[in-house]
């Protein structure tokens, strides 16, 4: 399943939070959605201290390729 439209787009942290949400109405099971929105809010609770740009930036990367891998498997 190729990535959802505007992933490019994303550039703060809110907005990613909304992509990755949408990515979890894709999911084919209840379970697995739960599951990863789950996983989706813990890891913004992880990381909401995080003030550096340029770690906020590669977090956001980060996060859009395993929701790709995600989406593909």
């Amino acid at each position: 399943m190729p990535p959802l439209p505007n992933a490019e787009l994303v550039q703060s942290s809110v907005q990613l939070y909304r992509y990755l949400l949408r990515c979890c109405k894709h999911l084919p099971e209840e379970n697995i959605r739960q599951h990863y929105r789950h996983a989706i809010r813990q890891s913004f609770k992880v990381h909401a201290d995080e003030d550096d740009p340029e770690q906020i930036q590669q977090i956001i990367k980060r996060a859009i390729e395993d929701a790709d891998w995600v989406m593909d498997k």
